[in-house]
C-alpha cells in the first residue's frame, strides 16, 4: 500500500486510526462490517492520484480504533459524532463522502444530522430508508425473516462471538467476504453456519488475495468482532433516538451503486424501493443509481477499479 500514511486522531472521546494519502479536497471513506479502512485500499490510491486527500478511518470498535465496552456507546449519535470530530480535525468545512454497508448507514445519518458537512455522497450497497414511526427497525426485520435472520442472531451479547470463536476468525471473514448468495442471510440457531456463503471455495476470488485476507484476519484476531456487532445491537435504540427525523428528506447530492447479487439489494424489498421511486422520494437529489451486473455485496473490493471511476466522475461535478 505504497504511500498510505497512518496516524491516530483523538475524536469524540476515543482514539481513531486513520489511513490517508494525497493532498486536496477531502474524500472520506467509511467502511462496513466486517471490514476496515483496508477495504478502500484501491480507491485511496486512485482518488489520491487524481488530486484529492483520501481519508479512511477504522470506525469505532474496529481494527486499531478504540472499542468502548458498553453496547450503549455505539448509537448513531456516537458514530456520527466520531465522524464530525474527524472532519473537524482535518481542518475542512466539508468532505466528499463515500461509504459502504454500515459506513453507508452512518453516511445517511450524517447527511440527515449535519448535511452542511457533506458536499456530495457516493453510497454503496445500503440505500436511505425512512424511519417507520410504527415499527421498530429490528422488530420489522424479525417479523419479515424470523429469529434466524443474521441481524436478529447478532443481538444477544456474546452468543455469536462464541460461535465465531468455534469456527475461527479466518473462516468467518472468508465466508462473509466471498459470499455471493442473493437474499437474506439466515444463520440457524446454535451455529455460525454458512448462511453468508454456502458455496465457499477453497480458493479466493481474484479480487481478494491471501495477503488481503491475512490483513483482515490479523486485525480481527486482536480486536474481535464485538465492536462491529454492537452497531446491530443499537438498531432499535437508534429508532427511538431518531424520532425527530421522521419523514425527513436527504438533500445532499447522491450517487448510489450496488451489485445485483448484493444481499441488501436482494432483501427487505430493497430492489422495489430503489426502482419504484421510493428512494428518490426521500433522497430528491439522487442523481444516479448504478446496478453492477454479477457483483456481490463488497463491490468496493470486487469491482474496485469501476467503483473508483464512479466516485471520481461524480465528485468532480461539485
Amino acid at each position: 500500500m505504497a504511500g498510505i500514511e497512518h496516524r491516530t486522531v483523538k475524536v469524540n472521546g476515543i482514539n481513531m486510526h486513520v489511513a490517508e494519502k494525497g493532498e486536496g479536497p477531502v474524500v472520506l471513506f467509511l467502511h462496513g462490517f466486517p471490514e476496515l479502512w483496508y477495504s478502500w485500499r484501491h480507491q485511496i490510491q486512485y482518488i489520491s492520484s487524481q488530486g484529492y486527500h483520501a481519508v479512511a478511518p477504522d470506525l469505532r470498535g474496529y481494527g486499531e480504533t478504540d472499542a468502548p465496552s458498553s453496547i450503549n456507546s455505539y448509537t448513531c449519535f456516537h458514530l456520527v459524532g466520531d465522524i464530525i470530530a474527524l472532519i473537524d480535525s482535518l481542518g475542512v468545512e466539508q468532505v466528499y463522502l463515500v461509504a459502504h454497508d454500515w459506513g453507508a448507514v452512518i453516511g445517511w445519518y450524517l447527511c440527515n444530522f449535519r448535511p452542511d458537512k457533506v458536499k456530495a455522497y457516493v453510497c454503496l450497497s445500503v440505500p436511505y430508508t425512512p424511519r417507520n414511526p410504527k415499527v421498530k427497525t429490528l422488530d420489522g426485520m424479525r417479523a419479515l425473516y424470523g429469529d434466524d435472520y443474521y441481524i436478529c442472531r447478532f443481538q444477544e451479547p456474546g452468543e455469536i462471538e462464541s460461535q465465531i470463536a468455534e469456527v475461527g476468525t479466518k473462516y468467518v471473514l472468508k465466508n462473509i467476504l466471498t459470499g455471493r448468495k442473493p437474499g437474506p442471510p439466515i444463520l440457524p440457531k446454535g451455529e455460525f453456519g454458512t448462511g453468508f456463503n454456502p458455496d465457499m471455495s477453497d480458493t479466493l476470488p481474484s479480487w481478494l488475495t491471501e495477503e488481503d485476507l491475512a490483513y483482515f484476519v490479523s486485525k480481527y484476531e486482536k480486536s474481535g468482532f464485538t465492536g462491529g456487532l454492537n452497531y446491530y445491537r443499537n438498531l432499535n435504540r437508534n429508532w427511538e433516538l431518531t424520532a425527530p427525523w421522521t419523514g425527513a428528506q436527504i438533500k445532499v447530492p447522491v450517487k448510489f451503486i450496488t451489485g445485483d447479487l448484493d444481499v441488501v439489494y436482494t432483501s427487505l424489498g430493497t430492489k422495489d424501493y430503489i426502482h419504484s421511486g421510493g428512494f428518490k422520494k426521500y433522497v430528491p437529489n439522487l442523481e444516479e443509481v448504478v446496478v453492477q451486473e454479477g457483483v456481490g455485496h463488497f463491490n468496493n473490493q470486487e469491482a474496485a477499479e469501476e467503483i473508483g471511476h464512479h466516485i471520481y466522475d461524480f465528485i468532480t461535478k461539485f
